[in-house]
């Protein structure tokens, strides 16, 4: 009778320890599947708190975090939490590749928003810069709002469902005939200029 009953509780925990372990790799993959995807697990997971920072310092809602997730030595993906100020310029620096992949294409993305598990948007965030430089290849600010002006040397730079309330300055024509800056309804309310 001892050794029925044994039995049945560790058949119990060895049940609840592969539920459990199912569970912890399903979010782990969703999290890497594609960018999109990426930032909808990590910005959802942040979403019941703000200030957790859930894959090294690529999603939070402090600007000191941010500032350096976006430089050489960041993340491919860079997501806010929240609404964000920055007192002092950001530079976005380095080369990346989507997903974090050698083998993948140049990318790198900011996410301004929260979305649920169907990629429907469900929070967007404002992030105040007095100017962000971007350096860093085919680089796409997805939803949300710069508030500052943008300063682009790079080539692929793209707006995708963002708002830039301020003007965007290209180094070179290059880069902005290289630029898209209306995918999804993306606008920018200053000038788009190339510099003199």
């Amino acid at each position: 009778m001892k050794k029925g009953k044994l039995v049945a509780v560790l058949a119990t925990l060895l049940v609840s320890g592969s539920l459990l372990a199912a569970c912890s790799s399903d979010d782990n993959s969703s999290n890497s599947s594609s960018s999109s995807e990426a930032a909808t697990s990590e910005s959802t997971a942040t979403s019941s708190s703000a200030a957790e920072v859930v894959s090294t310092a690529s999603v939070s809602d402090d600007s000191a975090v941010l500032e350096t997730a976006l430089g050489a030595d960041g993340n491919w993906i860079v997501a806010a939490t929240d609404d964000v100020t920055f007192d002092n310029d950001v530079t976005v620096t380095g080369e990346f590749h989507d997903k974090g992949d050698d083998a993948e294409a140049i990318y790198r993305k900011l996410a301004l928003y929260t979305q649920d598990a169907d990629h429907k948007v469900t929070g967007e965030f404002t992030m105040t810069v007095p100017k962000l430089i971007v350096e860093s290849e085919n680089f796409n600010i997805v939803h949300g709002t710069v508030v500052g002006d943008i300063e682009v040397s790079a080539n692929g730079f793209v707006l995708n469902g963002a708002k830039v309330e301020g003007n965007i300055t290209f180094a070179s024509q290059e880069n902005q005939d290289s630029a898209v800056l209306d995918e999804e309804g993306a606008s920018v309310s200053g000038e788009v200029t190339v510099a003199q």
